[in-house]
Protein backbone atom coordinates (compact mmCIF):
# COMPACT_ATOMS: atom_id res chain seq x y z
CA UNK A 1 0.00 0.00 0.00
CA UNK A 2 1.29 3.45 -0.92
CA UNK A 3 2.25 5.77 1.91
CA UNK A 4 0.00 8.84 2.01
CA UNK A 5 1.64 12.24 2.43
CA UNK A 6 -0.14 15.51 3.20
CA UNK A 7 1.63 18.75 2.22
CA UNK A 8 0.43 21.98 3.81
CA UNK A 9 1.42 25.34 2.32
CA UNK A 10 4.76 25.94 0.71
CA UNK A 11 4.13 27.48 -2.71
CA UNK A 12 7.09 26.48 -4.92
CA UNK A 13 8.47 24.27 -2.15
CA UNK A 14 5.27 22.24 -2.16
CA UNK A 15 5.40 21.80 -5.94
CA UNK A 16 8.97 20.52 -6.06
CA UNK A 17 8.43 18.21 -3.09
CA UNK A 18 5.17 16.85 -4.50
CA UNK A 19 6.88 16.00 -7.79
CA UNK A 20 9.70 14.25 -5.94
CA UNK A 21 7.38 12.21 -3.72
CA UNK A 22 5.01 11.18 -6.51
CA UNK A 23 8.01 10.05 -8.54
CA UNK A 24 8.99 7.84 -5.59
CA UNK A 25 5.55 6.25 -5.49
CA UNK A 26 3.84 8.15 -2.68
CA UNK A 27 0.19 9.21 -2.72
CA UNK A 28 0.29 12.97 -2.18
CA UNK A 29 -2.27 15.65 -1.35
CA UNK A 30 -1.45 19.36 -1.12
CA UNK A 31 -3.40 21.94 0.88
CA UNK A 32 -2.78 25.58 -0.03
CA UNK A 33 -4.58 28.79 0.88
CA UNK A 34 -3.45 30.70 -2.22
CA UNK A 35 -5.75 30.04 -5.17
CA UNK A 36 -3.15 30.72 -7.88
CA UNK A 37 -0.76 28.29 -6.20
CA UNK A 38 -3.51 25.66 -6.18
CA UNK A 39 -3.94 26.11 -9.93
CA UNK A 40 -0.22 25.55 -10.48
CA UNK A 41 -0.20 22.51 -8.20
CA UNK A 42 -3.21 21.09 -10.01
CA UNK A 43 -1.06 20.79 -13.15
CA UNK A 44 0.88 17.96 -11.48
CA UNK A 45 -0.42 14.54 -12.45
CA UNK A 46 -1.54 12.28 -9.59
CA UNK A 47 -1.50 15.19 -7.09
CA UNK A 48 -4.72 15.95 -5.20
CA UNK A 49 -5.10 19.64 -4.38
CA UNK A 50 -7.29 21.26 -1.72
CA UNK A 51 -7.85 25.02 -1.49
CA UNK A 52 -7.88 26.12 2.14
CA UNK A 53 -5.93 27.05 5.25
CA UNK A 54 -4.27 23.88 6.51
CA UNK A 55 -3.86 25.31 10.00
CA UNK A 56 -7.64 25.23 10.46
CA UNK A 57 -9.09 22.02 11.94
CA UNK A 58 -12.15 21.98 9.65
CA UNK A 59 -9.91 22.11 6.55
CA UNK A 60 -7.88 19.16 7.80
CA UNK A 61 -11.13 17.37 8.63
CA UNK A 62 -12.41 17.91 5.09
CA UNK A 63 -9.09 16.60 3.75
CA UNK A 64 -9.54 13.41 5.81
CA UNK A 65 -6.20 14.09 7.52
CA UNK A 66 -6.56 11.03 9.75
CA UNK A 67 -6.05 8.81 6.70
CA UNK A 68 -2.49 10.06 6.09
CA UNK A 69 0.80 8.57 7.25
CA UNK A 70 2.87 11.75 7.10
CA UNK A 71 2.16 15.48 7.21
CA UNK A 72 4.70 18.07 6.08
CA UNK A 73 4.08 21.69 7.09
CA UNK A 74 5.74 24.08 4.63
CA UNK A 75 4.10 27.45 5.25
CA UNK A 76 6.17 30.63 5.46
CA UNK A 77 5.30 31.07 9.15
CA UNK A 78 7.00 28.82 11.70
CA UNK A 79 4.12 29.21 14.15
CA UNK A 80 1.63 27.99 11.54
CA UNK A 81 3.79 24.96 10.81
CA UNK A 82 3.79 24.13 14.51
CA UNK A 83 0.00 24.43 14.69
CA UNK A 84 -0.46 22.21 11.62
CA UNK A 85 1.79 19.50 13.02
CA UNK A 86 0.27 19.60 16.50
CA UNK A 87 -3.25 19.37 15.10
CA UNK A 88 -2.32 16.48 12.84
CA UNK A 89 -0.52 14.64 15.63
CA UNK A 90 -2.95 15.15 18.50
CA UNK A 91 -6.33 15.46 16.79
CA UNK A 92 -5.92 13.38 13.65
CA UNK A 93 -3.28 10.95 14.96
CA UNK A 94 -0.95 11.20 11.98
CA UNK A 95 2.10 9.10 12.83
CA UNK A 96 4.85 11.27 11.34
CA UNK A 97 4.96 15.09 11.48
CA UNK A 98 7.56 17.17 9.66
CA UNK A 99 7.88 20.94 10.04
CA UNK A 100 9.93 23.39 8.01
CA UNK A 101 11.35 26.25 10.10
CA UNK A 102 12.97 29.46 8.91
CA UNK A 103 14.63 30.13 12.27
CA UNK A 104 17.07 27.34 13.30
CA UNK A 105 16.86 28.56 16.91
CA UNK A 106 13.30 27.24 17.09
CA UNK A 107 14.32 23.68 16.24
CA UNK A 108 14.76 22.50 19.83
CA UNK A 109 11.42 24.03 20.87
CA UNK A 110 9.61 22.26 18.04
CA UNK A 111 11.07 18.93 19.12
CA UNK A 112 9.98 19.60 22.71
CA UNK A 113 6.46 20.21 21.42
CA UNK A 114 6.40 16.72 19.95
CA UNK A 115 7.19 17.36 16.28
CA UNK A 116 8.92 14.27 14.87
CA UNK A 117 11.25 15.97 12.39
CA UNK A 118 12.23 19.63 12.09
CA UNK A 119 14.14 20.84 9.05
CA UNK A 120 15.56 24.20 8.04
CA UNK A 121 15.98 23.37 4.35
CA UNK A 122 13.52 21.86 1.91
CA UNK A 123 16.30 19.65 0.53
CA UNK A 124 16.33 17.76 3.84
CA UNK A 125 12.66 16.81 3.66
CA UNK A 126 13.04 14.10 1.02
CA UNK A 127 15.51 12.15 3.16
CA UNK A 128 13.10 12.41 6.09
CA UNK A 129 10.35 10.87 3.97
CA UNK A 130 12.67 8.16 2.64
CA UNK A 131 13.33 7.23 6.27
CA UNK A 132 9.59 6.88 6.85
CA UNK A 133 9.37 4.50 3.90
CA UNK A 134 11.38 2.02 5.94
CA UNK A 135 9.22 2.20 9.05
CA UNK A 136 7.68 -1.16 8.13
CA UNK A 137 11.16 -2.68 8.43
CA UNK A 138 11.70 -1.14 11.87
CA UNK A 139 10.05 -2.03 15.14
CA UNK A 140 10.87 1.43 16.44
CA UNK A 141 12.84 4.50 15.48
CA UNK A 142 13.75 7.28 17.91
CA UNK A 143 15.49 10.55 16.98
CA UNK A 144 17.76 12.04 19.65
CA UNK A 145 20.12 14.99 19.78
CA UNK A 146 17.62 17.18 17.88
CA UNK A 147 17.34 14.52 15.20
CA UNK A 148 21.08 14.25 14.52
CA UNK A 149 21.24 10.70 15.90
CA UNK A 150 18.79 7.87 15.23
CA UNK A 151 18.25 4.72 17.27
CA UNK A 152 16.31 2.06 15.36
CA UNK A 153 15.27 -1.53 15.99
CA UNK A 154 15.49 -3.64 12.83
CA UNK A 155 13.91 -7.14 12.87
CA UNK A 156 15.91 -9.74 10.91
CA UNK A 157 13.82 -12.29 9.01
CA UNK A 158 15.01 -15.64 7.72
CA UNK A 159 15.41 -14.23 4.21
CA UNK A 160 17.64 -11.32 5.26
CA UNK A 161 21.07 -11.37 3.55
CA UNK A 162 22.91 -10.93 6.86
CA UNK A 163 21.59 -14.12 8.48
CA UNK A 164 24.55 -16.32 9.42
CA UNK A 165 27.08 -13.53 8.98
CA UNK A 166 29.40 -12.20 11.65
CA UNK A 167 29.28 -8.51 12.54
CA UNK A 168 32.65 -7.81 10.96
CA UNK A 169 31.43 -9.32 7.68
CA UNK A 170 28.52 -6.89 7.36
CA UNK A 171 29.10 -3.84 5.18
CA UNK A 172 27.46 -0.99 7.09
CA UNK A 173 27.66 2.74 6.32
CA UNK A 174 30.49 4.49 8.15
CA UNK A 175 28.19 6.34 10.55
CA UNK A 176 26.18 3.26 11.63
CA UNK A 177 26.91 0.73 14.37
CA UNK A 178 24.99 -2.26 15.75
CA UNK A 179 24.83 -1.27 19.39
CA UNK A 180 22.80 -4.20 20.70
CA UNK A 181 21.13 -7.43 19.60
CA UNK A 182 17.80 -8.51 21.08
CA UNK A 183 17.63 -12.31 20.94
CA UNK A 184 15.18 -14.66 22.68
CA UNK A 185 14.10 -12.04 25.22
CA UNK A 186 17.70 -11.18 26.11
CA UNK A 187 19.86 -8.23 25.14
CA UNK A 188 23.47 -8.73 24.15
CA UNK A 189 26.26 -6.34 23.21
CA UNK A 190 27.73 -7.72 19.97
CA UNK A 191 31.39 -8.21 19.20
CA UNK A 192 33.01 -8.47 15.80
CA UNK A 193 32.63 -12.26 15.73
CA UNK A 194 28.97 -12.27 16.88
CA UNK A 195 26.84 -14.07 14.29
CA UNK A 196 23.45 -12.69 13.19
CA UNK A 197 20.55 -15.15 13.47
CA UNK A 198 17.05 -15.13 12.00
CA UNK A 199 14.67 -13.63 14.55
CA UNK A 200 17.26 -11.22 15.94
CA UNK A 201 16.35 -7.58 16.39
CA UNK A 202 19.32 -5.32 15.72
CA UNK A 203 19.50 -2.01 17.55
CA UNK A 204 21.20 0.48 15.24
CA UNK A 205 22.78 3.75 16.27
CA UNK A 206 23.40 6.08 13.36
CA UNK A 207 23.77 9.66 12.25
CA UNK A 208 20.62 11.02 10.65
CA UNK A 209 20.19 9.91 7.05
CA UNK A 210 22.50 6.90 7.28
CA UNK A 211 19.91 4.46 8.60
CA UNK A 212 18.20 4.14 5.22
CA UNK A 213 21.17 2.50 3.51
CA UNK A 214 21.81 0.40 6.63
CA UNK A 215 18.27 -1.03 6.67
CA UNK A 216 18.49 -1.84 2.96
CA UNK A 217 21.74 -3.72 3.49
CA UNK A 218 20.51 -5.61 6.54
CA UNK A 219 17.06 -6.59 5.30
CA UNK A 220 17.63 -6.77 1.55
CA UNK A 221 14.59 -4.54 0.95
Amino acid sequence: MKKKVLLVGGRSKSKSLALSLIKRGYQVTAINDIYDDCLKLAEIKKLSVIYGDGSKPFVLEDADAAAYDIVIALTSKDEDNLVVCELCKKRFHIKKTVALVSDPKKTEFFYKMGIDSVVCAISAVTSIIEQQAFVDEMANIVPIGEGRIQIAEVPITGSAPVVGKKIWEIDLPKEVIIGCILRSNTAMIPRGDTRILAGDVLVLISSSGQEIAAVKGLTGR
